[in-house]
């Protein structure tokens, strides 16, 4: 899903009356997030997820074609950790399809 179809879902979803509207509440959403992880700070939504920065240390790697080493230098990276709640609902999905597929491998 991309963006403008996000904001469209968003839109309906949340009853808004124009995409506008949509586009400028999750622009203000997404404006909020990125300001506060900037800032080193987690943003966490009880069931859903936890947004936050790690740094990813300082190492050395080989280049595969020319076998040369190459120093990575450390940096921030974004991580996402899915809350108990939304993991669940995406499990229930594949669940559901080994039961299925269980049941037509049985003869």
């Amino acid at each position: 899903m991309n963006k403008k179809d996000f904001i469209a879902l968003f839109a309906k979803n949340a009853e808004l009356k124009t995409k506008t509207e949509a586009e400028k509440l999750v622009a203000a959403f997404l404006n909020t997030v990125e300001e506060t992880l900037v800032a080193g700070d987690g943003v966490a939504f009880m069931g859903f997820g936890k947004f936050e920065t790690s740094v990813r240390e300082a190492r050395t790697c080989v280049n595969p074609r020319t076998k040369e080493k190459m120093d990575v230098p450390a940096k921030k990276v974004v991580r996402f950790k899915a809350g108990k709640a939304l993991a669940e609902k995406v499990n229930v999905i594949e669940k559901k399809q080994k039961k299925e597929a269980k049941k037509q491998n049985k003869f």
